[in-house]
């Protein structure tokens, strides 16, 4: 008798009416969200523009959903195209099946686009995003536990999953290791990880994209071993166990290659960003300086004419005294002049003089 174990939901969807709201669904719903708020947050703090993440999204996220769907179909392809499959089934992403590998894949090819739509460079734009795409992750994988799919081997430890029995798709009842859970916790602790080391060694240039990366797959690589659905095999492997070792692999080398020709942390990670927002934020400044100014001046206008208005008629009376004095000044120089002959006077006896002297001149000898 179990003691303790995990229960799964009894439905994986309600329905609203005619509307199925699955659970399923709404994790990968809400995983995107968290991811996109978290990865502006961190765009911001290294000196992009607030909603510059979303937009990018917008590229990403569909081209991921595809990819996640293209991966599974292709590696699971038997439920689908194989002897009584039912091709039309690998349109049904609700019930389930999206490949993380083709996920990233695919859109990191529509970031790419929307990165250069927007003049970004992807790698800057993807630090950002790696630990908000791991809790992602770690929200999404609750979409596995209400569709109670990829459970690990029986076990009876206190933490087990409970299945219910489907014979329809062959699912057997019991307890099980909850490897959603696993990985979900998994998750969480690589978005820690890359937080604390973006923080302490200024990851840049893709680096911190690429240790989410290797640490996931160090993750996805046990975890994988420990599930029982049915995959294909390779040299006793899971073959997303061989997938998870190889990009690890890649992950590691890319961050040692560009630790070394690309050391510390890109300066600018969206051009024009500081300098659209300095000159937003001084417009405001301009604003708001402009208001009290015009306050100001509705006061002060009326007192600075008035002050004005008597300075210049202050400095109009001292020119006219002056002009008084210096011609009272000059009338007493004349008057004290010796003989008591104004000035006329004196300047008619050269002019008779030059006249006398002249009339001499026009004699013949």
């Amino acid at each position: 008798m179990d003691l303790a174990f995990i229960p799964s939901p009894s439905v994986g969807v309600v329905h609203l009416g005619p509307i199925p709201l699955r659970g399923y669904a709404f994790c990968i719903i809400i995983g995107v969200f968290v991811g996109v708020w978290l990865g502006n947050k961190r765009w911001v703090q290294r000196g992009g523009r607030s909603g510059t993440v979303a937009d990018i999204a917008v590229w990403a996220v569909p081209f991921g959903l595809v990819g996640g769907r293209l991966y599974h179909v292709i590696t699971t392809y038997e439920p689908y195209f194989g002897p009584n499959g039912h091709p039309l089934d690998a349109f049904k992403v609700w019930e389930g099946g999206l490949g993380i590998w083709g996920a990233v894949a695919l859109g990191a090819v529509g970031a790419w686009i929307g990165c250069r739509r927007r003049g970004i460079p992807l790698p800057a734009y993807a630090d950002a995003l790696a630990p908000g795409l791991a809790l992602g992750q770690a929200i999404g994988r609750w979409g596995n536990w209400f569709n109670q799919e990829l459970y690990g081997k029986p076990t009876d430890v206190p933490w087990a999953l409970k299945i219910s029995s489907d014979p329809a798709i062959g699912r057997v009842g019991g307890t099980y290791h909850p490897t959603f859970l696993y990985e979900c916790l998994w998750c969480i602790g690589v978005a820690a990880l890359v937080i604390w080391a973006d923080k302490r060694f200024k990851l840049g240039h893709g680096r911190a994209f690429a240790l989410y990366v290797a640490a996931y797959c160090a993750g996805r690589a046990w975890i994988e071993y420990m599930r029982v659905d049915e995959a294909h095999h390779i040299l006793g492997l899971r073959l997303n166990v061989w997938t998870a070792l190889i990009v690890f692999v890649l992950a590691v080398a890319y961050f040692v290659i560009s630790a070394k020709r690309s050391p510390g942390r890109e300066a600018v990670v969206e051009p024009g960003a500081q300098a659209l927002e300095g000159a937003e934020g001084d417009a405001a400044e301009g604003g708001a300086d402009g208001d009290g100014a015009e306050g100001k001046l509705s006061v002060e206008k009326p007192a600075a004419k008035t002050a004005a208005k008597t300075a210049e008629t202050a400095k109009a009376t001292a020119d006219e005294g002056a002009a008084e004095s210096g011609a009272d000044a000059a009338g007493e120089s004349a008057q004290d002049e010796p003989g008591g002959e104004k000035p006329e006077d004196a300047a008619d006896e050269p002019a008779a003089d030059a006249k006398a002297a002249g009339s001499g001149s026009t004699k013949k000898s």
